[in-house]
């Protein structure tokens, strides 16, 4: 169970994030702010807020098909390192 401070503290934060996005509307400031509650508090609500806060701020600053060339580049990568040894990932015969 989460303690009750580091409920406090995660609150804190995620307003002070909120207030650089929605009112001074500084999204750079705001995705760095959303990030460390991220890293830092995981396992609370204010981390899964954050998380969606981060998805608006991309899909408002980067454009629609860097984000859809950036999805698929991960997604290749990740069926990349789940290819059997001796197949060529770089080949049309891999996983996808």
């Amino acid at each position: 169970m989460i303690n009750d401070t580091i409920l406090k503290e995660a609150g804190q934060q995620y307003a002070a994030a909120y207030d650089a996005h929605y009112k001074t509307k500084d999204m750079c400031k705001a995705f760095k702010l959303y990030g460390r509650i991220i890293a830092a508090h995981p396992d609370t609500h204010e981390a899964g807020y954050s998380r969606s806060q981060v998805q608006n701020i991309v899909n408002a600053v980067v454009p629609k098909q860097k984000v859809m060339d950036a999805l698929v580049a991960l997604a290749r990568t990740h069926f990349e390192q789940d290819v059997p040894p001796g197949v060529d990932a770089a080949s049309d015969s891999g996983p996808c």
